[in-house]
């Protein structure tokens, strides 16, 4: 049974393909279908459920680190900026002449604030292969020097959780000045193309919805292949009894400092999609609240899932949309009443309170056994 396969093992591969399947279909009824048709998609939401996708992979990212390993973070948002004006910077070369100002090295705002060229900084960013690296790169880096002082402190728990936070807000204050050369307070916009593809087209959009989706399927992939390898049980060990494992030999810094930055380098591809997709990228998103609210996200879907994240941010934010329609100003208090009824009701999320009522459904005295005899095996 595939919803049985689904509670039990996060899915899989089935979860993945099927993810990507429905993104194609979305694509076919934005593209394909007339306007005029009851199931065409317009292009507006094609966009936004591409934002929800980058939402996805941001919350799954959290769940590696807080879910399998027990690191709350409250600072990924961080990392998500990071990869975001990685990104924004390549998109920033690309405008050239056709800028306000006609500066064809000089984005529009280097060029207000009068500085005489382009920082060093900024080199290499005309390129995308060195954009995408820098994608990975920026985040990862900075996740790898954080954790190194970080865990071989073995700083953990509220506290690690509160020099994350601290990490973000710092970051937030410096991309807010002008003289950090990435915009100040208005941050990256404007921008024209992505690789001689222009950002307003239809066919770019749905490109970059479709991207999204096999980026989330394939680093939902990568984690269930970690978190089931011989390295994922260490992981989960370390989260569970990390005196214990270090009393058996392994070296937990270690293991927390590999996991912690690949998770910082998957929130920088997913921040690295979703800026062209918004079309702006500013200090906003280092805040410490945006952190928070991803940290939700995995909590509401149910953190140690895989699959939960992702239910949880695209629910969340769908929610969201919604709420902020029809009442801007209760969002955030209908967003700490959910986080306080999951955890008061619902405490290992959406998908731990489906597992749940799935395990007891198959072990109620009398079922049929004919039920059990036709299970999808384990």
């Amino acid at each position: 049974m595939i919803t049985a396969r689904l509670l039990r093992s996060s899915g899989g591969p089935a979860f993945a393909l099927g993810l990507v399947a429905v993104a194609v279909l979305v694509l076919l009824a934005n593209l394909a279908l007339p306007p005029e048709s009851p199931l065409y998609v317009p292009g507006y939401a094609v966009s936004l459920m591409g934002k929800y996708l980058c939402y996805a992979l941001l919350a799954l990212a959290i769940d590696l680190v807080w879910g399998y390993v027990g690191i709350l973070s409250l600072g990924h948002g961080a990392f998500f900026a990071l990869g975001g004006y990685a990104m924004g910077m390549y998109l920033m070369r690309q405008i050239g002449p056709r800028g306000v100002y006609g500066n064809p090295v000089l984005p529009d705002f280097m060029v207000f604030l009068n500085w005489p060229e382009l920082p060093w900084y900024w080199l290499g960013f005309d390129q995308f292969w060195f954009a995408a690296l820098m994608v990975l790169l920026v985040p990862g880096t900075l996740a790898f020097v954080f954790g190194w002082f970080a865990f071989r402190s073995r700083v953990s728990g509220v506290y690690l959780s509160i020099i994350t936070q601290a990490m973000t807000y710092a970051l937030l204050l410096a991309f807010f000045r002008n003289d950090m050369g990435f915009g100040g307070n208005n941050g990256l916009t404007d921008f024209k193309d992505l690789l001689g593809f222009s950002l307003q087209a239809d066919a770019t959009r749905a490109g970059l919805f479709l991207a999204s989706a096999v980026a989330l399927a394939a680093a939902f992939l990568m984690c269930r292949a970690i978190t089931r390898s011989r390295f994922g049980k260490v992981l989960v060990a370390i989260r569970d009894a990390e005196s214990r494992t270090r009393f058996l030999g392994y070296r937990v810094e270690s293991y927390k400092l590999v996991v912690f930055t690949l998770s910082a380098m998957m929130a920088g591809v997913a921040g690295a999609l979703y800026v062209p997709q918004v079309g702006i990228i500013n200090p906003g998103e280092f805040a410490p609240a945006n952190s928070i609210e991803a940290v939700i996200w995995v909590a509401v879907g149910g953190r140690g899932t895989l699959v939960g994240p992702i239910i949880g941010a695209v629910s969340v934010n769908l929610g969201k949309t919604v709420f902020t329609n029809l009442l801007p100003e209760f969002w955030l208090f209908a967003l700490g009443g959910l986080f306080i009824l999951v955890t008061l009701v619902l405490p290992k999320g959406i998908v731990g309170a489906a597992q749940a009522a799935w395990r007891s459904w198959r072990e109620r005295p009398g079922r049929r056994v004919t039920d059990v005899a036709t299970e999808a095996p384990r």
